[in-house]
């Protein structure tokens, strides 16, 4: 496919995915007002809607045909991620998403808590339309979520926590995610178990990369973000980068790092990016980011060369791109 075709595809099931969410959007303000609409204003404020475009080109690739069959399962991928944004924009105490005023900010924390729950619910609508194996995929994945960010929330400002420790939070909370959408939409699919797994394997890497970048991105400062710069820094959260200088740096330096993230102000920004530049820790994440993707990459290998594959391969390519 030439790079035109694949931009027009891709802009096209993007199209098609915010004229369902702008349907549903509308039809549930109807019947449940303020909360729909509020609620719904997160959902429809932007965003490159890389999960459903996901799920519906593994579906694609592992032989579904059906677009209507596999597009309650993909607005439940974003509907799970709006409401996991609410409730994180809560947590993190974040006045603003996307440019616009969080709803804990507008209406009151009460407020915001429900319409995360709200969009939880239509999330959770949407996917249980499916056969049992496939709702249990999505389920523990969310499952996942939750307890990974239970175990984020323990590592605030933990100067020990360890490269693993936050591998295994990130596949939790944001790979765990792409890679059941991925395996779901295979099986809806129909496809072999093998296919499956290489599906979920390849959603799992994709994520695992998908997190590096927005750590990079948080600390180098990028307006796609939707969040000011540095705001995991705020919040004391412990993204690679940071755990990585932690390992590598020693006396003084580690000493003047732990300083920093204790008490982060903008003022600091260059110190920090010194510091991190001189462990090489973010020339690290770029290499692990590279790592991943082609991990990725090569589990698609076992497919027939289609156009979800080079869809597919696209998608990788956007990730690699959004931090160069």
């Amino acid at each position: 496919m030439e790079d035109v075709v694949v931009l027009d595809r891709i802009e096209a099931m993007k199209d098609l995915v915010d004229a369902n969410l702008e349907a549903i959007i509308a039809k549930q303000t109807a019947i449940y007002g303020q909360v729909a609409e509020v609620s719904g204003q997160v959902v429809l404020a932007g965003g490159k809607r890389i999960r459903p475009i996901l799920v519906m080109l593994a579906y694609e690739i592992a032989g579904g045909e059906d677009n209507e069959e596999i597009m309650p399962l993909a607005l439940s991928s974003e509907f799970i991620h709006s409401a996991t944004l609410v409730h994180d924009d809560i947590n993190d105490e974040s006045l603003t998403r996307r440019g616009q005023e969080t709803i804990h900010a507008k209406l009151g924390q009460a407020k915001g808590i429900i319409a995360g729950d709200w969009l939880f619910s239509q999330g959770f609508g949407l996917g249980g339309r499916y056969e049992q194996s496939v709702v249990e995929v999505i389920a523990h994945y969310c499952s996942k979520l939750a307890s990974s960010e239970f175990t984020q929330i323990d590592h605030v400002l933990d100067l020990s926590t360890s490269p693993e420790d936050y591998l295994e939070i990130v596949k939790g909370k944001t790979a765990g995610p792409f890679a059941a959408g991925c395996k779901g939409a295979a099986m809806v699919a129909g496809a072999s178990k093998n296919e499956c797994e290489l599906l979920f394997e390849f959603g799992m890497e994709l994520g695992i990369a998908f997190q590096l970048v927005d750590d990079l991105l948080d600390i180098r400062g990028d307006e796609r973000m939707g969040k000011p710069r540095g705001a995991d820094v705020y919040e004391g959260k412990m993204t690679l980068p940071i755990i990585h200088a932690l390992t590598i740096l020693h006396g003084p330096q580690r000493a003047r790092l732990a300083e920093i993230l204790h008490d982060f102000k903008d003022s600091l920004f260059d110190e920090l990016i010194t510091l991190l530049d001189f462990g090489e820790s973010l020339k690290y994440s770029e290499i692990l980011i590279s790592n991943h993707l082609e991990r990725a990459l090569s589990k698609l290998d076992a497919f027939a060369d289609c156009d979800a594959k080079q869809l597919l391969k696209h998608v990788v390519h956007v990730v690699q791109n959004r931090h160069s």
